[in-house]
């Protein structure tokens, strides 16, 4: 910058032009304005280090008739936003904008001081602390991906338990506290934690309100869950800064193939490393102090809490459940498709059951993060006799009634593969109510439209899916028409009941004239027990 061009910033600054404006008029930036204005007041003796007043009627004086009433607010009210104040003031007649009034107010307002804190310790199995810490590591042969570090920590002994997790959902989270108490060796009275909503559920008047599942899994193990006031994480500082030891003596200077083998030597490094150093608070190794803290453990109930998921799905036209992107296969006499069924989800397993909770199926859960596959087991699969499978499919259509048959022949006629769009076709009775499902066919068949698709698009037009509650209905409908036709016992015919009427002793004989003309009356198939019934004791027709 030559001497011209810095004559030329004063003389307009000395006329009362802004520092933007002249910034803007010469085609340089303001931080460039703001050193020759500073240097020049320097020069002058009128200032030491501060920048330079502004000038009358620039804008830093729009603010001088209202500095008093400014700070009256600040006083009043301390945590006043700027945009509160501007609002205030522009009643007053301010005329300024946002930028010098947050600028001032800065310079008012007084810069908030971290207060101290005050280390507490607690007594032997009073307290314990648990939370998460995310880290994206480099594996051997899994590649970069995120993990999260679950980590449990005793107050008192400062044993802790770690282990790396793919998710920090609700079965997750309860899954590992249920591995933190067996290592252990019990549980502590309270246990604090951050405001993560597998735990709070949302505040209320400035009350958390808890997940009432994890208030049932606490419960199980009898302690009571603490929620920390939100923005104060130093409130559990003994689990938070044990991730700054394990960033430094765990994962610094190691190679890990894949998570598995993370976790492996996170046992290893627990037991021979964190567990046996000296502590720098307590002066003493945690597995020491946790020797005298376990007999004030809350003891662990006979049975661990089985952590599950439970969802609902619709079985398709291939006899398949799908979960997390992959398909999981279903005994083919045992459900038809549309069947919506319920599936219990462990860590390892996926179980499906039947309308009637009934196991159907047991596979294994493929690994978090594989999508698009799908296990079906060999005894799953339907016979491979395509006749029997075709009489199955026609006596299906047939007790649909008329529409249905006459829409299944129109089928064979007219369609290359007609039996797989047939079992499609009776899938979609399971999505739409069987009046809906009927009223389709009988439409395609007025038109000549003898496909799936054709009836697809119909009931996409015509009918609405039906709800679960109705799925359900559907389900405990058959099931009682199941038990209501299996093994039915036929009606007696009225000539039956003659028997129980008449004494054979006493009976008169019929004449010529009287004698029957049909046949002897065979014996009543399932006849009930004639105790009670005995000829002494039958009454003789008058």
């Amino acid at each position: 910058m030559n001497e011209e061009l810095r004559h030329e910033i004063v003389r307009r600054w000395r006329g009362g032009q802004s520092r933007r404006g002249i910034a803007e008029d010469l085609r340089i930036s303001r931080r460039a304005v703001e050193r020759v204005l500073v240097k020049h007041q320097r020069q002058r003796g009128e200032a030491s280090r501060a920048p330079p007043q502004e000038p009358p009627g620039t804008r830093a004086n729009l603010l001088a008739d209202y500095e008093a009433k400014l700070q009256e607010w600040l006083r009043r009210y301390p945590h006043m936003t700027v945009q509160r104040l501007l609002e205030e003031l522009r009643r007053d007649g301010y005329r300024g904008g946002y930028t010098i009034l947050r600028q001032r107010v800065r310079g008012l307002r007084p810069p908030a001081r971290p207060g101290f804190v005050e280390r507490f310790e607690t007594a032997p199995g009073a307290q314990g602390q648990m939370d998460y810490s995310v880290y994206d590591l480099e594996f051997t042969h899994e590649g970069r991906r995120r993990v999260n570090l679950f980590s449990y920590v005793l107050g008192y002994s400062r044993r802790q338990y770690l282990r790396f997790v793919e998710s920090q959902d609700l079965e997750t989270t309860l899954r590992e506290h249920v591995r933190a108490f067996q290592h252990l060796g019990g549980v502590a009275a309270t246990c604090l934690y951050d405001n993560m909503k597998v735990v709070v559920a949302r505040y209320e008047d400035g009350e958390p309100i808890y997940n009432t599942r994890f208030l049932a899994f606490a419960t199980h193990y009898g302690y009571r869950p603490v929620a920390c006031r939100p923005g104060r994480p130093e409130t559990k500082g003994k689990v938070e800064r044990p991730f700054h030891y394990v960033e430094t003596s765990l994962l610094n200077g190691r190679t890990f193939r894949s998570l598995e083998h993370l976790n492996e030597v996170t046992a290893w490094w627990l037991a021979e490393v964190a567990d046996v150093r000296v502590h720098r608070q307590t002066k003493q190794r945690p597995i020491d102090r946790h020797a005298a803290e376990r007999p004030h453990l809350i003891e662990l109930p006979p049975t661990p809490y089985e952590v599950v998921e439970v969802v609902y799905r619709t079985v398709d036209v291939e006899g398949f459940v799908s979960y997390a992107k992959n398909r999981y296969s279903i005994p083919w006499d045992k459900t038809h498709p549309g069947a919506v069924l319920p599936l219990k989800i462990t860590e390892d397993e996926v179980v499906i059951y039947g309308p009637h909770l009934a196991e159907l199926a047991r596979h294994r859960r493929f690994p978090r993060g594989v999508s698009g596959q799908q296990c079906q087991s060999r005894e799953h699969l339907p016979p491979r006799d395509l006749r029997q499978r075709r009489e199955q499919l026609r006596q299906q259509f047939q007790e649909l009634g008329d529409a249905a048959v006459n829409f299944l022949e129109g089928l064979l006629k007219t369609q290359r593969c007609p039996w797989d769009q047939a079992q499609r076709v009776l899938a979609l009775l399971g999505i739409y109510r069987r009046s809906d499902f009927l009223a389709a066919l009988e439409r395609a068949c007025r038109f000549g439209a003898f496909a799936f698709s054709s009836v697809e698009r119909i009931l996409a037009v015509q009918a609405r899916p039906k709800t679960a509650l109705e799925h359900l209905a559907d389900e405990q409908r058959q099931h009682l028409r199941g038990l209501l036709t299996d093994d039915p016992t036929p009606p007696r015919p009225p000539a039956a009941y003659q028997q129980l009427w008449f004494e054979p002793s006493t009976a008169q004989e019929p004449t010529d004239e009287q004698a029957p003309t049909h046949e002897p009356i065979p014996p009543a198939p399932h006849a009930l027990p004639r105790q009670g019934r005995g000829e002494d004791t039958a009454p003789a027709p008058s």
